[in-house]
This record gives structure tokens, sequence and C-alpha cells, in this order.
């Protein structure tokens, strides 16, 4: 008995955690059209990593050490290596069947299976103190050793890179057109870095809406399509990344709790600093309720007691 107590308590315990993790962890996509190893179509890497080992894990997995580092080659050169960082998708979002945006997890999903070299990683888990786009690219240059063999680096005005003289793109117009003149511009053989980050990009006629994710990557790819480079693309997604950025969240938090009135004490909403702190209060809660029947388990196998002695039988 005590022994199924244990068991049911494991398997329980191993459940939540993996509760908690989907929660806390995010899906990174890599996919590309250009390569040809089909011995990794469709992989998925389902170690839990941080940003840092995706990188590596992209580098050396993916071959993107070929296309960024200097002093190594390619049998089949890329153009243009584009990291697309979002910041609506949970692992949970995609393993499970509610999805934030059914368009991007679908465009997602066509984009790793319809490409001929196509990797998945469900569980990496973001940081809290700097940016998703900022550790990819920091963690590129570190395992490079030598530095970047890239020829020209951009990135959107949403982005926050540390270090590095790189070149800022404002709207999708800009990104178009950057396009476009690289293309025109890049010698054979040389693949160019953009980094891509959800926020600041609004539609003409919607100013005040911004786009979603899924529009956003239809319209990068295809401009990329039509020019006819060569690229390969890696989709992770940060939705704590308003976090990192404290002035704007701060303020926001700060005037929605200041309001005076029935209006903020009757307020409901969860922003992302309360949905982590309710998670975590989560998991502090089944750990004890775990802990607690654990230690009744214990309890209950110690105190069965058998006999030390038996009668030996009579014979009749």
């Amino acid at each position: 008995m005590g022994l199924k107590i244990f068991v049911v308590v494991v398997v329980v315990g191993l459940v939540a955690a993996a509760q908690i993790s989907l929660a806390s962890t995010v899906p990174a996509f890599l996919w590309s059209p250009g390569f040809s190893s089909i011995e990794l179509k469709e992989y998925v890497n389902y170690q839990i990593m941080s940003p840092k080992d995706l990188a590596n894990s992209v580098l050396s997995q993916g071959g993107w050490s070929h296309l960024l580092c200097t002093g190594r080659k390619h049998e089949h050169p890329v153009d243009l290596a584009i990291v697309f960082v979002g910041r609506e998708l949970h692992s949970s979002d995609v393993a499970g069947n509610k999805h934030v945006d059914p368009a991007l997890v679908d465009l997602l999903k066509v984009s790793f299976t319809r490409s001929n070299f196509s990797m998945a990683f469900p569980y990496v888990v973001p940081s809290d103190e700097e940016t998703m786009e900022n550790l990819l690219v920091s963690g590129f240059k570190e395992a490079c050793g030598h530095g970047l063999r890239v020829s020209n680096v951009a990135y959107s005005e949403s982005c926050s890179i540390e270090g590095g003289d790189f070149q800022k793109l404002a709207n999708l117009h800009s990104i178009h057109d950057h396009l476009v003149s690289r293309m025109e511009k890049r010698t054979t053989g040389e693949t160019d870095l953009v980094v891509l980050c959800h926020g600041g990009f609004h539609p003409v006629k919607e100013l005040d809406q911004p786009c979603p994710e899924s529009e956003i990557m239809n319209e990068v790819v295809s401009s990329v399509e039509q020019s006819g480079a060569k690229y390969a693309a890696l989709y992770v997604s940060d939705p704590f990344k308003s976090i990192h950025s404290p002035g704007h969240r701060e303020l926001e938090r700060f005037l929605a709790e200041g309001t005076v009135g029935s209006a903020s004490a009757n307020s409901t909403g969860c922003d992302e600093v309360c949905k982590i702190k309710s998670s975590l209060l989560e998991g502090v809660l089944v750990g004890i309720v775990l802990l607690l029947v654990l230690i009744s388990g214990l309890c209950c196998m110690m105190g069965i007691d058998t006999p030390t002695r038996f009668e030996s039988p009579q014979d009749n």
C-alpha cells in the first residue's frame, strides 16, 4: 500500500512539474528551404535550455556556424539569416489545444513541415534580466570565437541589442527596402543577419493597432522569396519581454494601481508579472501538498509491523 502511494506521489509530481515547466518555457523553431540535410528534417530537441544553449544548438546542430562564423564555408550558402523574436507563444500554447494566435501557430507548423531542413526546441527558458535577441546575438558571437562572418547585421527598432554598429529598421517598408538593396549589393557567398522583434510595426490604415506576428512574418518571408534570396529562419518567443523594459511597464502598473475609485478596486486584469507570480505560487502550493502526501505515505509504511516469530504447525 505504501509503495502504491509513493508511486502515485511521484507521478503526480512529474505531471505538476511538467505543467509548471510548460508555463515558464517558450518554443523555438528553425527552418530553411535552402538546406539539403534531409536527416534533420522535423528534428525536435526536447531538452530544457537557456537562450545561450539555444544559440549554440542553432550554430552546431542547425548548421548556422557555416553561415555566421568566420573561417567556415557551407556547401549550400544562404543569403539571409532571419531571427524572429515574438512575444505571444508559450510552450503550453503549442503543446495544448488553445492557441493565442492560430494564424501564427499554423504558419510555424507549415514552415516547419514543408522546409527541407527544420528543427524545433519546445522548451527554452527566457531570461529575466536580458532580452532574448541580445542573448542570441551575443551567444552567436561567443560561440563563433573569432567573430561573425556576416557582411551586414540589421535589426528592428523594437529590438534591444547591446554593442555593435548595426543598422536599425523602422518599419515593414524599411525592412523590404533593406532586403531589396542588400540583394543587389551582396556578394555571392555572403550572408546577412536580420533580427526582427514584435512591436513597433503598424499597418498603414490602422496606426493604433500593431500588426500581428503572423502578418509580419508573412510579409517578410514573402519579400525574401520574391527577391529570390535563399534564407534560413529562426523563430523564438519571448513573452516576458515587457518585463525587460521596466520603464513602460512599471508606469503602466503604477497608473493602474494608483487609480482612485472603485474601478481599480474591482479590476480583475492580470498582466505578465501577475501570471508569473500566480504560476510560482501555484507551484509552491502543489509542492507542499505533494510533500504532505509523501510524508503520510512514509509514515504509513513505517507503521506496518509484522510478527517476528511464527508458531510451528501442530501435527494431528
